[in-house]
């Protein structure tokens, strides 16, 4: 571990290069095609592209991560990506224009979230190989804030480049960008101790929902993010319609309220970098949740645009702050042989429970004042805060190992006294 600052920056820049290529190419694709059809069905057709699949594939993924080399993992599946990306690309020319190439870019965001779901449970569960565990929240701050630049910059981007070229130059953008991300990789050395397959993957996939249920911890806590990211999004996810309806539908609002709140995620993540959250990483986890619901309520109530933004910055900043304690806390507390698993199945919740709080708040905001939903949703997060700091065995598992060994020292002091 005393190498472990050279070996992580090189993680984060490698894993940051992909991702901007992904994002950048993933949003031109939706913006093609939304530009070209204007058709409600093939928007949703690319959405459940883009999230079912990793849905899906994150039970086998998650088995995948704990039973081969992570690094590898993540190779394979940007390799395949910028594979089939490549193969579009060739094969556009003959395909031509219409369906036949609204098809084949749904059949590409498919591959692309297959790769993700590969790759994000292989990432998540490596981190803890490269950073000790003291440092684990502020390395995964550091990661969010990066996350959030990409997805900051890729909108644009993406716009520039399809203003000013074609959607095959967009598409070999990934591919250039995978290949530096696998290079960069293939340089850190990672050790992989492999774990024997001693039963089949359906077995070893129940394994995993069986520790899940059976530790007091882990269950709760994944079922905690998921019912977190349902209820994000009234007030998150539909904040565009939100702005649309009630300040304006002009192409500079939509735009200014997705940047505001691209930059409040950055800014979470560079204080929990910095700051490092609370020693009890739960206590970090309901300060930042209870900030999020309270700042939903606001942002339901706000009546000035002005305003609504600036509750939207400081909300991305309480977003940032659950999810990296939470990302946090299922490293801190699972088994190293199960740590694919569970975050196999922490994607599971995010892919899972998202399209499922669209299904339902969205149709909802068709028939129900969207301040309504956004106000009752923050209520029920702030319950859910409440419900978490009166849970004391829940609560009191926060503690890293250094204030679990602090708070023994002072028991042992006492004692002796």
């Amino acid at each position: 571990m005393q190498n472990y600052r050279k070996k992580a920056v090189l993680f984060l820049i490698s894993q940051g290069v992909t991702l901007l290529g992904s994002s950048l190419v993933q949003f031109a694709i939706i913006w093609y095609v939304t530009l070209q059809t204007s058709s409600g069905a093939w928007v949703s057709a690319l959405t459940v592209a883009a999230y079912v699949p990793q849905f899906i594939i994150s039970f086998f993924s998650g088995v995948w991560a704990d039973r081969y080399s992570r690094k590898m993992l993540i190779i394979l599946a940007d390799s395949v990506i910028a594979l089939a990306t490549l193969t579009l690309v060739l094969l556009i020319p003959h395909i031509g224009e219409g369906t036949p190439l609204l098809l084949a870019l749904v059949a590409i965001s498919v591959v692309r979230s297959l790769g993700g779901g590969v790759q994000t449970p292989a990432v998540n569960s490596m981190i803890p190989q490269l950073v000790p565990e003291d440092k684990l929240m502020k390395f995964n701050g550091v990661n969010s804030t990066i996350q959030s630049l990409v997805q900051f910059a890729a909108p644009a981007a993406a716009g520039a480049v399809l203003s000013f070229g074609t959607l095959q130059g967009t598409l070999m953008i990934d591919i250039a960008t995978a290949l530096v991300g696998i290079g960069i990789l293939s340089a850190v050395a990672i050790p992989f101790t492999k774990a024997e397959a001693t039963s089949s993957m359906l077995s070893e996939m129940m394994a995993g929902f069986k520790y899940a249920v059976k530790e007091s911890f882990v269950g709760p806590l994944l079922l905690i993010f998921g019912l977190f990211i349902f209820l994000c999004v009234p007030a998150g996810f539909l904040a565009t319609l939100f702005v649309s309806r009630y300040f304006g539908d002009t192409y500079w609002y939509l735009t200014l309220v997705e940047v505001i709140g691209f930059i409040g995620m950055a800014v979470g993540g560079l204080l929990i970098g910095a700051w490092g959250g609370f020693k009890n990483r739960v206590k970090t986890l309901v300060v930042g949740m209870i900030a999020f619901g309270a700042l939903a309520i606001g942002l339901g109530a706000a009546d000035h645009f002005i305003v609504y933004l600036v509750l939207m910055a400081i909300y991305g900043i309480a977003l940032t702050i659950v999810q990296t304690a939470s990302t946090t806390l299922l490293q801190e507390n699972t088994a190293q042989e199960m740590q694919g698993r569970m975050f196999g199945l922490f994607g599971a919740m995010y892919s899972g429970f998202l399209p499922l709080g669209m299904v339902v708040f969205g149709p909802l905001a068709d028939v129900v004042s969207m301040r309504l939903l956004m106000v009752i949703s923050g209520v029920l997060l702030l319950i859910m805060a409440a419900v978490i700091t009166l849970s004391r065995k829940f609560y009191l598992h926060g503690q890293t190992k250094t204030q679990e060994q602090d708070n023994r020292g002072v028991k042992n002091e006492v004692n002796t006294d």
